[in-house]
């Protein structure tokens, strides 16, 4: 099932417990956020998608772990769990929607040697530290994406080796020959994830009852 890139889904909602065991590595987390720089992400790109990531199983201690690249955190992995039910360390969950995707190359193709590549590429990158100063620099970068910026300056803006969200799920994927379709203006956003008809919804993740 595809999903719009200007409207939140509203079928297939399932609570986190009961969908959990059909999440597969490599799935896409989406998510519609209300913070300020989710909607700075939502109004460049005309989307109400904020925030991609992708989960990987480890079933061996059991935990659904999330990979992602965050505003002034960086590269890191959190259980995806935190996100329905701590996701500000404070008992609140994530302020936004939430969705499960799949793209079809994992979904038809995915075999255990490239989801472990996938793993190995995504942990690789932890790390890349971010702190306040560049959330000023993604934000340039976003705009770049918007303006007649030449080729040359938008190399400019991506000399260091950091990753936005988006940017940092697409760098993983290409690595294992999975491609997502953008359309090269020099910024991947959450928005080109939803886009891609390859890309299909499997759940929304209803917030946990407290």
């Amino acid at each position: 099932m595809s999903f719009s890139t200007r409207t939140f889904p509203t079928k297939r909602v399932v609570a986190y417990d009961r969908f959990r065991r059909d999440i597969e590595s490599g799935d896409l987390l989406m998510c519609s956020g209300s913070a300020w720089f989710s909607r700075m992400i939502q109004r460049a790109t005309k989307s109400v998608w904020s925030h991609v990531a992708f989960v990987m199983r480890l079933d061996r201690i059991d935990r659904v772990m999330v990979l992602e690249s965050v505003e002034s955190i960086g590269v890191r992995t959190v259980p995806l769990r935190k996100y329905m039910e701590d996701y500000d360390s404070k008992g609140n969950a994530y302020p936004g929607g939430l969705v499960i995707a799949r793209h079809d190359d994992f979904a038809a193709r995915a075999t255990d040697s490239k989801r472990r590549r996938l793993g190995q590429f995504a942990v690789d990158l932890f790390g890349y530290p971010y702190d306040n100063k560049e959330i000023a620099k993604i934000a340039a970068r976003i705009v770049a994406s918007k303006l007649p910026f030449s080729s040359k300056e938008k190399r400019e803006l991506k000399q260091d080796p950091e990753y936005i969200c988006s940017e940092y799920v697409w760098e993983c994927y290409r690595r294992i020959g999975v491609p997502i379709t953008h359309d090269r203006r020099g910024f991947i956003s959450p928005a080109d994830f939803a886009r891609d008809p390859r890309v299909k919804l499997k759940a929304v993740l209803s917030r946990p009852k407290k």
